[in-house]
């Protein structure tokens, strides 16, 4: 069984002081399997984020269905999805999302006190998490005095704590540069690697070519799809930017 899987997901919505409806998602079907790395790509306007937020039950959609491990997110209730949200996914965002009135040990740790771990675990899961993510030396810091980079990096480690099934990552180096772009990237690889399934929304070809599997999607449906495979990673972003050149001619 499919650990994530989207049969004819439709979204419209309707546009303030307009009877005009905007169908954000025409007809989107595909499958995730446990320890699959893939990235969305497409224009802005092309639905990216719009598909994200319904994986995320941050929204409903108009018709279709997803399920995770069988289970129609559709049916859960306000209470349950956001346990669902808590309990199964880890976010990754462009702008951090990071609490300047929390230390970063304790922005790492919100998921897992609003789980109500036990005091004992937090650490336990706490350190080797941070020594792998080269944030021992930063647990006691705040935010905002640190770089853009370790706060990506933080970010990262609030995601990955509470150990979700999927990592969902929308446009995770946009603010970055491309030394702390490729540190991020390298540690989806790693995490991946060890079995973390992955959904990276992306503008970026290289960013992409990090992914095992490609969607690409245009108007609200998937345009085209392509895989690694065995290419070199220099043949997979020719490919990756060859295919998002086709997207943009349509």
């Amino acid at each position: 069984m499919s650990l994530l899987e989207l049969k004819h997901v439709k979204k419209n919505f309707e546009q303030a002081e307009s009877i005009e409806t905007v169908e954000a998602l025409k007809d989107i079907s595909f499958e995730v399997q446990e320890g699959d790395y893939i990235a969305i790509m497409g224009e802005s306007g092309s639905g990216k984020s719009t598909l994200l937020n319904l994986i995320a039950t941050l929204d409903q959609p108009t018709s279709g269905s997803l399920q995770i491990n069988g289970q129609n997110l559709a049916d859960l209730s306000e209470n349950q999805a956001a346990l669902y949200r808590r309990k199964n996914l880890g976010f990754v965002f462009q702008n951090f999302n990071l609490l300047n009135t929390f230390n970063n040990q304790d922005n790492i740790l919100l998921p897992l006190v609003l789980n109500k771990t036990p005091v004992p675990q937090l650490q336990q899961r706490l350190m080797p998490l941070a020594k792998s993510l080269k944030l021992t030396e930063l647990l006691k810091r705040y935010p905002y005095e640190v770089s853009g980079g370790q706060r990506q990096r933080i970010a990262a480690a609030r995601a990955l704590i509470t150990k979700p099934q999927i990592i969902l990552a929308d446009e995770p180096t946009g603010a970055l540069d491309s030394y702390n772009s490729e540190l991020l990237l390298r540690l989806f690889e790693q995490i991946n690697q060890a079995g973390q399934t992955i959904l990276m929304v992306t503008h970026s070809a290289l960013a992409a070519s990090h992914a095992k599997r490609i969607l690409f999607i245009k108007d609200g449906l998937i345009f085209h799809e392509i895989f690694r495979g065995e290419q070199t990673s220099e043949q997979y972003l020719q490919q990756i930017t060859n295919s998002a050149a086709l997207l943009v001619r349509g």
